[in-house]
């Protein structure tokens, strides 16, 4: 049994959910979140990105309730509640891109022990949207998929590019592989960066939001990526790229002024995406689930549609 873990309702707006510890197959704790839906017509997973955590997708979780399903989101290790892996908590730091992969495993066995209404469908921002490619790649229980702001590649400029491949090699060749990566900060960026020149939203109440809960609660703060995160990240990246698409439907949103993942590279893989289908939406930055009531109401409600399209 899954044993009780705390769950920041007062800052969530979301549905009563319940928040449990998870141990991964190499003993990292997870936290993982169970949201429940009366006469559930299936399980919507929320794969967050980098940084994030269970109560910033309370509003999301919140619609996704309210249409009839179960909603299951997780802290990855590194971040939100569960353990930090560097010295510093403030780094976001991973060994290895595909530990992520344990973390999947313990959430969708905890699923299966809780008896998740089926099927059961990813939504995946950023960040999660590479670890759940690379899942779906595997094979998977998942009949449908949509994607927020996919990271199958970082944005950066052309003669950054060069830097961002030797510099963490030779971190890591010097043990310094878990220190911050030039050019980020220490900082939450929610906290530190102002609404005006922010990548995450146009919606000033939803910079608001993300800003509240990194304020009220320490264990949400997560600064820069380490050296180790940057290399393994754009090694993940390059290998997914090389792989075909599962065939699955999926749907893919990516705001008009995204500036944080590389659309190029989304844009390829939906091309080709059997079953696939990419959507721009007009205004938006990076978080398509993060914008203002409308933006979320029209990602949302064609999530729900293509979701409701299997029968439980």
């Amino acid at each position: 049994m899954a044993d009780p873990a705390p769950y920041r309702d007062d800052l969530a707006d979301g549905p009563e959910t319940q928040a449990f510890w998870l141990r991964t197959s190499d003993g990292v704790r997870i936290r993982v979140g169970y949201a429940s839906a009366k006469d559930a017509k299936g399980t919507v997973f929320i794969l967050p990105g980098r940084t994030e955590y269970i109560e910033k997708y309370g509003r999301n979780a919140k619609d996704f309730v309210r249409a009839g399903f179960d909603v299951v989101t997780v802290d990855w290790r590194g971040q939100g509640m569960a353990d930090r892996l560097s010295a510093n908590p403030m780094v976001g730091h991973v060994d290895q891109f595909l530990d992520f992969q344990k973390d999947w495993s313990a959430v969708r066995a905890f699923a299966r022990d809780r008896a998740a209404q089926s099927p059961w469908h990813m939504v995946a921002h950023s960040m999660g949207g590479c670890i759940g490619l690379r899942a779906l790649m595997g094979g998977s229980d998942m009949k449908s998929v949509v994607f927020t702001g996919p990271m199958w590649g970082i944005e950066m400029t052309a003669y950054l590019r060069p830097a961002a491949w030797l510099l963490p090699r030779l971190a890591q060749a010097f043990g310094q592989g878990h220190r911050l990566a030039p050019g980020t900060s220490i900082k939450s960026y929610p906290a530190s960066e102002p609404f005006e020149t922010n990548l995450l939203t146009s919606d000033r109440d939803m910079f608001d939001y993300m800003r509240q809960h990194v304020e009220a609660e320490p264990q949400f703060g997560l600064g820069g990526p380490s050296f180790t995160w940057l290399r393994s990240a754009l090694e993940e990246c390059d290998a997914l790229a090389d792989l075909k698409s599962p065939a699955m439907p999926a749907l893919c949103f990516v705001g008009s002024n995204e500036r944080i993942v590389d659309t190029t590279r989304i844009r390829e893989r939906m091309t080709h995406w059997k079953g696939g289908k990419f959507l721009l939406v007009d205004g938006a930055e990076h978080e398509v689930l993060m914008e203002n009531a409308n933006t979320r109401r029209q990602v949302t409600g064609a999530a729900v549609s293509l979701f409701s399209s299997f029968k439980a």
